[in-house]
């Protein structure tokens, strides 16, 4: 069990990292405290002499406690440590060592640590990871939002951080309700190219799985429906299947299963995949129903990953800059920490499909 002096510590902090409480403002008196937490007043002074000692607080002789201005030292250390805190929804799966490692390609260039954390796609795992990021002093912040489409719980620790003059840059997705620049790919022209191939080889029951709980699979599926449109097409209702984060295994695997488990007639011809995690899972059905790719149905994947060429059929994808992006964020997030501008313009990667022989005409 923690101990309550922590909890009460762990509260303020929060506090001070929300922005609830801004430099140089008092914060409650020991009563009040006390009476808020439900704790002794050892508890409450045990809980502020940490936080004066680590620097999060101050005391004035006879006027109280006060929020310290953590800035202003990180200003004194500038020319000592320099660090970029990278907050994405994965480290070491999928495409993120090769986005992290363009990161690390520019800031190293420029004497630039990095300060690395995950959130799993969980926004409480995010937050954690902003208050971990935000108690290191850091220059600046790359963060790949975590569930984009929805509202974020978590924005106070944003605004906090442009109060405090921290810049940050989003990459893959951002938050509607913030103004910071974005790094991205034109996720809605992605999704309209994969379907436009498969339209184009003369497959019209086509299947789109996509993850709705970020905005890259909503813009894919924006991109998947506009494709049949001006191809004078419908998606087949049954055929559009949507997914959250937390479904991406079993669930999915035996929602595509009962549609492929259809007559020949009914079942789909070819599939368009969120990414090729998505697609490679689904190979692994196609082998159970002993069907054959491309033979039996097309499959296109998203991302162009290591995933797309190891299985045995080597995945036609829609390919991201992993690189490429990474890097371009780097330069953004110096250019805004070094002050050389102050507007930086969003950042738009155009994608283009890498065709193998997982697709194939009718």
């Amino acid at each position: 069990m923690v101990a309550k002096y922590i909890q009460v510590k762990e509260a303020i902090k929060e506090w001070i990292l929300e922005g609830k409480i801004i430099p140089g403002e008092k914060i409650g008196s020991e009563s009040e405290l006390m009476e808020q937490f439900n704790v002794s007043r050892h508890t409450v002074r045990q809980a502020i002499g940490e936080l004066v000692h680590e620097d999060w607080l101050y005391r004035i002789q006879g006027g109280g406690t006060y929020c310290k201005d953590r800035q202003s030292t990180v200003d004194q250390k500038h020319i000592y440590s320099q660090t970029i805190g990278i907050i994405t929804t994965y480290i070491s799966d999928y495409i993120f060592p090769s986005i992290i490692r363009g990161i690390e390609s520019y800031t190293s260039e420029k004497d630039y640590s990095l300060l690395l954390t995950s959130t799993n796609n969980n926004v409480e795992l995010e937050k954690k990871g902003l208050q971990n990021v935000l108690t290191k002093n850091i220059n600046g912040l790359i963060v790949e939002p975590t569930k984009s489409t929805y509202h974020n719980p978590n924005l106070n620790y944003y605004l906090n951080l442009e109060r405090s003059q921290i810049p940050y840059v989003m990459i893959n997705a951002s938050y509607s309700e913030l103004a910071a620049p974005s790094i991205t790919v034109d996720d809605e022209k992605g999704g309209y190219i994969a379907t436009e191939h498969l339209i184009t080889l003369g497959h019209r029951r086509i299947m789109g799985l996509f993850k709705t709980d970020d905005l890259q699979g909503i813009e894919r599926m924006k991109g998947f429906i506009r494709a049949h449109r001006e191809h004078q097409l419908l998606p087949y209702p049954d055929m559009v299947i949507s997914f959250n984060t937390e479904d991406k295994g079993n669930r999915l695997q035996d929602t595509v299963r009962a549609l492929l488990t259809k007559d020949k007639h009914n079942r789909p011809e070819a599939i368009v995949c969120y990414n090729d995690e998505i697609a490679l899972s689904i190979l692994h059905v196609i082998r159970e129903l002993s069907l054959s790719v491309p033979d039996d149905l097309s499959i296109v994947g998203y991302d162009d990953s290591h995933l797309a060429e190891a299985s045995e059929i080597k995945l036609t994808s829609v390919e991201h800059p992993k690189t490429e992006l990474g890097r371009a964020a780097a330069e953004t997030i110096i250019k805004l920490i070094e002050k050389r501008t102050k507007n930086v313009e969003s950042i738009v990667f155009e994608p283009k499909l890498v065709i193998r022989r997982s697709t194939k005409r009718v």
